[in-house]
């Protein structure tokens, strides 16, 4: 199998800077075997992709895309705690919050985003536990934010 980042690259992304947290946490932490990061907003370059509710200013697949950074931000994060990619052995859990309107019921779709990223760049072992979850509001008035367990070696 090709190594993670070449299969980004494959799919015309790469891994941006990591994201510098907002309040008072890590990007991510080792123990053992696992790498927990924090949860992950939509920044690109420094600027959310979008911001407000799904269901209401924000469609569903500008959501999708914005699982899709939240996931390269939450692999980047990764990057920086182990050195590379290459390391990664298994995407555990993915936890998705996804602010949306209370009539909005596409949480999942909205998650799929950055589940399958995980599946185009690492396979099988992109193949993860998730919960999507609906939220009023998220940090910065980000529409989505996401979180991952993954397993190294």
């Amino acid at each position: 199998m090709s190594h993670p980042e070449e299969k980004l690259a494959e799919l015309g992304l790469k891994l941006p800077e990591v994201a510098k947290p907002v309040a008072a946490y890590v990007p991510a932490v080792r123990t053992g075997d696992l790498v927990y990061t924090s949860g992950q907003l939509p920044l690109r370059e420094g600027t959310l992709i979008a911001t407000g509710k799904v269901g209401d200013a924000v469609t569903p697949e500008v959501a999708g895309e914005c699982a899709q950074q939240c996931a390269l931000n939450a692999l980047a994060a990764v990057k920086a705690e182990i050195g590379d990619l290459g390391n990664v052995k298994r995407i555990v859990k993915a936890v998705a919050f996804i602010a949306s309107t209370p009539d909005f019921t596409g949480q999942p779709q909205v998650a799929n985003g950055a589940s399958e990223l995980f599946g185009q760049v690492f396979g099988g072992a992109g193949q993860h536990a998730r919960s999507a979850v609906g939220v009023p509001v998220l940090p910065l008035d980000a529409p989505v934010e996401i979180e991952l367990i993954v397993e190294v070696g």
